[in-house]
């Protein structure tokens, strides 16, 4: 069954996390092999919340972006490197394609095969050296065995044309020669005396039973075959080891993780048809032809609070959507097709896939009652906040039953959690709840970060406004903006990139708006922050 991602947006607040595993625990119940990921690391609410409630953290998802492995590139499309050139021929014929990667014994790279290096093996009439198996001249000979001794066979062809005395006289046969002869026994007999690594006699010629016993001892490889002398020497090549016409030239090869358009780029330039796929062990995996591209599958995923392209995984444009399930205002991602969207008035994403699970009349097990009621307190600010509904509270009047814990208690000691500066950088602030919007062609950043002591971010406030503006010049943002905001005062303290100021005067309709002032009652980024800021790019 495929899988289906399920993930919040870039900057994981705890209502990101954790309703992006409750709502991959309700899909797998509901028997979807769904699996929660996050887009970068989490903060230390929602680890404290992970670590309560003993909830494995979501693995790191980098990406959505169609990869190799999601298209119908020819899996499996290989040549062992002792298959023949008639093999590898025939192969390329039945399943249409122009060249082949031909692998070791452990399916290890060795070099890819194209029909033109057939070709050339096939018209070089001067090539005189075989090396083959026994197996493969008779294959292609369609010969019988007679005498085999050895499984592989390595020497110079010969064809005896003259005269069986001229041919006596005249030539020396060594271990190392193949002889194509008809049946001419006295030259049987001769390249058996001269101890002949393979007789092939051609045009179903009779062997003399003393021959075919001599050549055992001797340990002469023998076999016939019904095709005249002109025929064999003109087949018996293509017998050879397909490794034997291999390019000398390093391929081009992909690995399977490599992005499709990494690899349309690429090929814009080298122009090839066929590219062996590889893995990082320099095993074969199969054959790419470029038009295999057209052939693919998006991953398949599912949006847990937001709904905003920028905020959401790289390469999003490129995956299949199933399901928005959302609290924030509408964004601007845009889908193919017609998705499930379930977009509610409430205080917490938590809320609504609490709400799922009551209309799919699944169990809550208590630790997925503790995800929902992690998410739902932080982005409520312990229901304190006036987003929270009357569906949140009534969510946590239930939730709190089957975790166990006394909200209040429990939501203080998950809130305080986050609060800690200690080891993290003014960037780890920054980014520890950050998320981008777009207005027209602007784009813009806020960060919120909750505390019980501003006072500790107040006396390097300096550093973090360097770190401010920094980030803005860095992505060409028009406003980075973090709002710290104190549990205890129900307020928040504004800091903003230098340059902004004009932008943000304007939000707040004053002359001038210090950094670091205090904002009465801004604690929802939602409701106190982003219509505000929306308002002032509409204009």
């Amino acid at each position: 069954m495929e899988k289906v991602y399920v993930f919040g947006h870039r900057k994981p607040d705890t209502d990101s996390v954790t309703s992006c595993i409750a709502l991959a625990y309700l899909k797998q119940q509901l028997g979807v092999n769904a699996e929660a990921r996050v887009l970068s690391a989490i903060n230390k609410e929602s680890q404290y919340a992970l670590t309560y409630f003993h909830v494995k953290e979501p693995k790191y998802l980098n990406d959505v972006k169609l990869q190799l492995k999601d298209t119908g590139y020819h899996r499996k499309f290989y040549l062992s490197q002792y298959a023949s050139i008639y093999e590898a021929y025939i192969y390329m014929l039945n399943q249409s394609l122009t060249g082949v990667p031909v692998v070791g014994k452990e399916n290890e790279f060795l070099g890819i095969v194209t029909i033109k290096d057939l070709a050339y093996s096939f018209i070089n009439i001067e090539e005189r050296m075989l090396f083959t198996s026994y197996e493969n001249i008779l294959s292609v000979l369609k010969g019988k065995e007679i005498v085999r001794t050895t499984d592989e066979i390595k020497g110079n062809l010969l064809v005896a044309s003259y005269r069986s005395t001229t041919f006596i006289n005249t030539i020396s046969l060594t271990p190392q020669d193949i002889l194509i002869v008809g049946d001419r026994h006295s030259v049987i007999e001769y390249a058996i005396h001269s101890g002949c690594q393979l007789i092939i006699v051609v045009g179903d010629g009779e062997i003399k039973q003393e021959h075919i016993e001599a050549a055992r001892k001797k340990k002469i490889n023998i076999i016939r075959t019904s095709y005249d002398t002109y025929h064999v020497a003109r087949l018996i090549a293509l017998s050879n080891y397909v490794s034997t016409v291999l390019k000398k030239e390093e391929a081009i090869c992909f690995d399977e993780t490599e992005y499709v358009g990494d690899i349309l780029e690429m090929n814009r330039k080298l122009r090839h048809t066929n590219y062996p796929v590889v893995n990082w062990k320099n095993k074969c995996l199969g054959l790419l032809r470029i038009t295999d591209l057209d052939e693919k599958t998006p991953k398949k995923v599912i949006l847990v609070d937001h709904n905003e392209k920028a905020q959401s995984a790289e390469g999003i444009e490129e995956a299949e959507i199933l399901e928005i399930i959302d609290h924030h205002n509408l964004g601007n991602l845009t889908t193919n097709f017609p998705v499930n969207f379930r977009n509610m008035k409430v205080g917490s994403t938590c809320t609504i896939v609490y709400q799922l699970y009551k209309e799919n009349q699944i169990f809550i097990p208590k630790e997925m009652a503790g995800m929902m009621l992690s998410g739902i307190l932080s982005d409520t600010l312990l229901l304190k906040s006036p987003t929270a509904t009357k569906l949140d509270r009534e969510a946590v009047k239930e939730l709190e039953k089957i975790a166990e814990v006394n909200y209040h208690e429990y939501g203080m000691k998950l809130l305080k959690a986050g609060t800690s500066l200690k080891g993290m950088s003014k960037e780890d602030v920054l980014y520890n709840d950050f998320k981008l919007y777009t207005v027209g062609e602007a784009t813009f950043g806020v960060g919120q970060f909750f505390t019980t002591n501003f006072f500790e971010i107040e006396k390097e406030l300096d550093e973090y406004l360097d770190t401010l503006d920094l980030v803005a010049e860095a992505n060409q943002y028009a406003l980075v903006a973090l709002y710290v905001t104190d549990i205890i005062k129900n307020g928040s303290y504004l800091l903003y990139n230098r340059k902004a100021k004009d932008l943000i005067s304007l939000a707040y309709a004053k002359e001038e708006i210090e950094e670091g002032c205090y904002l009465e009652g801004c604690v929802s980024r939602k409701k106190h922050v982003i219509p505000l800021l929306m308002d002032v790019f509409e204009r």
